[in-house]
């Protein structure tokens, strides 16, 4: 028993049990401030994508909302194998958003949401048999995927900074004046503070950056005035399609978060208890998230993983009580059924969106380089990675690179470099000889 553990009569760091009000108020916060711009950002870049505008979009943001506290809540009390029983947040990823871009550029939301639920019920067999197929994925293959993930979302933290592609402003000095500020908060918060400011440094920075924003008339709050206080989301709202390549692209993206949700979840244990998660954990709480994405799709919400942010914030402080997630699902829950909450956040300017989440891509870029050196680097470590990204990337930033192919080859393999990078290391990683250790 750590000291910690020891001298611990409120409970914070046992899993059972009621901290007082004056610790879980604030570490439950903390938990939200850390997740609240994961949450909400790939709804807006989504709801961009498809041209979804007024209050469809702050549906999508709402829905986010409810589905993050939900997706929470099932990990922490979970109905029979489904739910890890682990202190972890869940929820709205942005480890899809390159597919999902890609997906609802060419066939919408409706297609996203279908795909979803083809993609949600490969996570729930992945968790039945995780224990046979995690073989497949050792470090330096979900390193690679994770890699790939960081790199391919940086021209859309780059667009979003110059003022959203298709505007009227795009590239405008104004623009990249309120992203770099927005950025130098989050970089100077990040590295030079501590406690709250540090946790919730991409959150500051952009309550910054949009105080400059509205400084400068880049705000409007139309879409605000014109939102209720509360409301239900109804299934169905979106209509669901079913395209085959779309489902492919996201089924093998689902494949890779899972595996990083076992990651997630070692992370959890190993820093927080002390222990590695058992098979029952690692298995309920993959299926969890396969669960949720089916039920998220059925409201128009987004695919769910865990958040490796909240994770890093257990490891750091070790409060592993139940109560301090099940309090920071609460707030995310209620702010989830105010319409207005929503429509406030739609009105972030996108230079504020670009400036706080380039930091975001840059740091899933280096996890994923952590992971692949994670057991050192090798020849053939470099083979796997370089090809991999190599193709991955390449195919996609060449037009018409597969063009003469059908047209599902190019969805599947064209639209993400995701999709090609996964596959790749997943075949070199099988088929390359194994270097023997000195």
């Amino acid at each position: 028993m750590s000291n910690k553990t020891a001298h611990d009569p409120s409970g914070v760091f046992r899993y059972e049990g009621m901290p007082s009000a004056n610790q879980l108020i604030p570490l439950g916060l903390q938990h939200v401030v850390a997740a609240i711009v994961g949450i909400v950002t790939p709804s807006i870049l989504i709801a961009n994508t498809c041209g979804i505008e007024g209050a469809d979009r702050t549906l999508l943001i709402q829905v986010s909302l409810l589905i993050t506290a939900l997706a929470t809540l099932i990990q922490l009390f979970p109905i029979g194998p489904v739910g890890s029983r682990l202190p972890v947040i869940m929820g709205i990823s942005f480890a899809y958003v390159p597919t999902l871009l890609a997906i609802g550029g060419q066939f919408g939301l409706p297609t996203i949401l279908g795909a979803e639920i083809v993609g949600g019920v490969v996570a729930v067999l992945f968790g039945i048999f995780v224990k046979q197929i995690r073989v497949l994925f050792p470090p330096l293959v979900t390193g690679t995927v994770i890699f790939t993930i960081g790199l391919s979302l940086y021209p859309t933290a780059v667009k979003y900074m110059a003022g959203g592609a298709g505007s009227e402003s795009f590239g405008s000095p104004k623009n990249w004046a309120v992203a770099l500020i927005t950025l130098l908060v989050v970089t100077v918060l990040s590295h030079f503070c501590r406690g709250v400011l540090k946790l919730g440094a991409i959150l500051f920075g952009m309550l910054v950056g949009y105080g400059v924003a509205l400084a400068l008339g880049m705000v409007s709050f139309d879409s605000v005035a014109s939102a209720g206080w509360f409301n239900l989301p109804m299934p169905m709202h979106f209509p669901i399609q079913f395209e085959a390549s779309a489902c492919v692209s996201l089924a093998i993206v689902y494949i890779i978060n899972a595996v990083q949700t076992i990651g997630d979840l070692s992370s959890t244990t190993m820093g927080g208890m002390d222990r590695m998660p058992t098979d029952k954990e690692l298995s309920g709480g993959i299926i969890g998230q396969g669960v949720m994405s089916i039920v998220g799709a059925l409201f128009g919400g987004l695919p769910t993983a865990s958040y490796s942010q909240n994770v890093g914030i257990v490891t750091v402080n070790r409060v592993i009580n139940r109560a301090v997630f099940a309090f920071a699902a609460i707030i995310l829950a209620v702010a989830g059924f105010v319409p207005k909450f929503s429509a406030i956040l739609t009105t972030i300017p996108q230079s504020v969106i670009g400036g706080a989440t380039v930091s975001v891509f840059a740091t899933i870029t280096m996890t994923g380089i952590r992971m692949i050196t994670s057991d050192g680097f090798s020849m053939r470590s470099s083979a796997v990675v370089g090809l991999s990204v190599a193709l991955g990337v390449g195919i996609t930033q060449v037009e018409g690179a597969i063009g003469g192919f059908p047209s599902w080859v190019t969805t599947v393999f064209g639209s993400s470099p995701v999709v090609v990078a996964a596959i790749v290391a997943i075949l070199l990683n099988l088929t390359l000889p194994k270097e023997q250790k000195k």
